[in-house]
């Protein structure tokens, strides 16, 4: 039951990774939909930024990236993803 779990949990997170790095709105294109501003926006973004990091990571430990490779795939990752 347990590697199940993980099973799954590692299907979500790359299905995230995907997401993250598709095409799809960026972080700032979202808090531009959402007609955010001022301390909302910076809050948005802030919490986009995180979670988007924490996708990235992810998909690079999936990946089996390690040293400079890690860094730069997450950099670029997290970039791509916020705008």
């Amino acid at each position: 039951m347990k590697s199940a779990l993980t099973t799954v949990l590692a299907a979500a997170a790359l299905l995230l990774a995907t997401a993250a790095q598709a095409e799809g709105p960026t972080c700032n294109a979202a808090a531009a939909e959402k007609k955010l501003a001022g301390a909302a926006k910076t809050s948005f973004l802030k919490k986009c930024e995180k979670d988007a990091s924490a996708v990235c990571t992810n998909a690079a430990a999936e990946k089996k990236l390690n040293g400079a490779a890690k860094t730069s795939f997450t950099k670029k990752c997290v970039k791509d993803a916020v705008g």
